[in-house]
């Protein structure tokens, strides 16, 4: 009988303990609200990485990530093509009082003109990038991302009217920095790549590891990973399998839906940072 009472006099409490935790699960960083969450499953995607944990460099890699500046590689397919290299710049982020320098990851977004058969690139993005010391994880930060449909000209000028959707710095605007690609790649893992809504809020996940590459003929790559890309932002078709995304190690992105690695390697470079400028500010 005593015992009873006990229980039924916590009862209450354990009640406004339990609510108080379902209320900063949906609502802390907004990364679980409604309006974000279209595909109804933000909660199985990890969104907190203790980056407070973390020194950062930005040169270095992981096994799928190549974060070397000069290193470049191109993907193509019949009606598009993608071109992607680390520059030699960099550009310190603002967040919770430290100051982080990454590395800047360009990639440019052609599609072939039949009209005037050529390749006319229609968006420039600058990614900001640095890998955690201590868990070899990629952590993205951000982009300056410019769509340009009439294309850029030789001054990488847009040609009509220019669109910056889907830019943003972590930091700013209450924005946080995801995980581009696992220091260590676990099978099933879910991650958030960017916590910047509305706007950026890519996910990852770690779908199937060990393939050889490409699937078909005499695989020129083994142990590659297979990683699908989803936004809860956008919903339907954005929540199922349509981004798929092949790594394959010491090579990094070699599959991207259509397009296919045709080249990789040093496009060249004129300035290496010097070690002690890799560290945080």
């Amino acid at each position: 009988m005593k015992l009873t009472k006990r229980f039924d006099n916590l009862l209450p409490i354990l009640a406004t303990l339990f609510a108080a935790l379902m209320f900063i699960g949906l609502f802390s960083g907004n990364v679980l609200a409604d309006d974000y969450d279209l595909c109804g499953n933000n909660h199985e995607f990890t969104s907190d990485f203790r980056t407070g944990d973390c020194q950062f460099k930005t040169v270095g890699a992981n096994p799928y990530f190549i974060l070397k500046p000069g290193y470049q590689r191109i993907l193509e397919s019949d009606e598009e093509m993608s071109i992607e290299t680390v520059l030699c710049k960099t550009k310190t982020i603002n967040l919770d009082g430290r100051r982080i320098k990454t590395r800047v990851y360009e990639e440019r977004a052609l599609e072939w003109d039949e009209d005037e058969e050529e390749w006319v690139t229609v968006e420039i993005s600058l990614n900001w990038f640095a890998i955690c010391k201590q868990t070899n994880d990629v952590y993205y930060f951000g982009e300056w991302s410019r769509d340009c449909e009439d294309g850029f000209d030789e001054n990488d000028d847009c040609e009509g009217d220019e669109s910056n959707d889907g830019s943003w710095e972590a930091g700013v605007n209450g924005a946080m920095p995801g995980i581009m690609m696992p220091g260590t790649f676990l099978l099933g893992a879910k991650y958030f790549q960017e916590i910047a809504p509305p706007d950026a809020m890519d996910r990852g996940e770690n779908r199937e590891m060990g393939l050889d590459w490409p699937e078909e003929g005499d695989p020129e790559y083994t142990d590659c990973v297979l990683v699908i890309d989803t936004n809860p932002v956008e919903g339907g078709d954005a929540c199922g399998d349509d981004d798929a995304k092949t790594y394959c190690p010491g090579i990094g992105l070699v599959q991207d839906e259509d397009m296919e690695l045709v080249e990789y390697g040093f496009a060249g470079c004129n300035k290496y940072l010097d070690d002690d400028e890799d560290e945080d500010d």
